[in-house]
């Protein structure tokens, strides 16, 4: 029987430090032991989006607090951890650099091996964490930062099948949220307004949705919707509160259509090379998008694939996703040392060329 293993994450890729326990007893499903999480909204509301200074910052004054509350919540103590876990990118290198200090600081003080995880294999393993779903499996990453079709075979063996070339849905929905003057971070906020707008009153393009392949594109929409609000406040002498929910929902319905379409693409290609019946798996935290998790889930009804997604609070960065994702590499043999350095990029696929473009966490994976 496999051993039981007990790792400490820390996760601080972005705007969100984190620590937490995770355990998993052979190959039993695993269990969060804890799970702490200190946002930075306020922090950044102010400007907009997050400030790269002022968020490693506030990681470097929280980290330990995240480390001292999560042992807590897991009744552990240090001598009961098998290895420490960290984000070593990609992400803002302040935050990242912060995470990587604090981890290495506690495996040179505790002699606890320590384990580099790419935050993106965080999201990408999530399901395993929850469902214990089998490799491999078609998986759709959407983040802040980053939106790919990959195909996870293992712990560190994934294939690309598509990407954003521009910005990913997140930094899109960020920055609608900026247009319209709803608060920060844009998703849930563009969210709730789209529940009550009208998704049909505008008519915003499908990008992309011309070409076969996998591949995305949501720069052109977010151009669009600011020139559709421009149009309206000009001939109305500003926006209503109507306008500006139909303005997010005709938004989202186009992201949710073009998501829609290059999943049901992704399981042909997946098909291609595994006949079996694929699950369909999303994370990031874009994932925690109602709207898109139902539409997602329909196409792979209608497509035969199962469908997967972990829960809303384990959708958006946290750290138990990165202790399992360092308890699946630390199992497979892996070991870092004190010259594992932070990444602020660091593509899941090794052999596929870097996607086109630049987003917020640099170019993309």
């Amino acid at each position: 029987m496999t051993q039981t293993l007990t790792i400490l994450g820390l996760e601080s890729s972005c705007d969100d430090t984190a620590a937490a326990v995770v355990r998993q007893n052979g190959d039993n499903l695993p269990d969060i032991l804890s799970s702490v999480v200190f946002g930075q909204n306020e922090l950044h509301s102010a400007y907009g989006g997050v400030v790269p200074e002022i968020a490693a910052r506030a990681h470097a004054e929280k980290l330990d607090v995240c480390v001292r509350d999560a042992l807590t919540g897991s009744g552990l103590a240090l001598a009961d951890l098998d290895a420490i876990a960290v984000t070593a990118g990609p992400g803002l290198i302040g935050g990242v650099m912060s995470g990587v200090m604090c981890a290495k600081g506690i495996a040179a003080a505790t002699g606890l091996p320590l384990v580099g995880v790419n935050h993106l294999a965080g999201h990408a393993l999530t399901p395993r964490l929850t469902d214990a779903i089998a490799y491999p499996y078609l998986m759709l990453l959407v983040s802040g930062g980053h939106c790919q079709y990959l195909i996870a075979r293992g712990p560190e063996d994934f294939t690309r099948l598509g990407g954003t070339i521009d910005d990913a849905p997140g930094e899109a929905f960020d920055k609608t949220a900026r247009l319209l003057g709803l608060p920060q971070p844009g998703g849930p906020a563009v969210q709730a307004e789209a529940e009550i707008g009208n998704a049909k009153r505008f008519r915003f393009p499908r990008p992309m949705l011309d070409r076969p392949d996998c591949n995305l594109s949501f720069s052109g929409l977010k151009t669009a919707l600011m020139r559709m609000r421009d149009q309206v406040a000009a001939e109305k002498g500003g926006l209503t509160r109507q306008d500006r929910a139909d303005l997010c929902a005709g938004f989202q319905a186009a992201v949710v259509d073009v998501l829609v379409e290059k999943t049901r693409r992704a399981i042909r290609l997946y098909l291609e090379e595994n006949p079996a019946i694929p699950t369909v798996a999303v994370a990031g935290g874009v994932a925690a998008n109602t709207a898109i998790r139902a539409g997602l889930e329909t196409a792979c009804a209608e497509m035969g694939a199962v469908f997967t997604a972990p829960p809303l609070h384990l959708c958006t960065d946290n750290a138990a996703m990165i202790a399992y994702a360092g308890l699946e590499r630390f199992r497979a043999g892996a070991r870092d040392g004190m010259d594992l350095t932070a990444r602020p990029r660091w593509p899941l696929d090794q052999t596929s060329p870097a996607m086109l473009g630049s987003g917020r966490k640099g170019a993309k994976a």
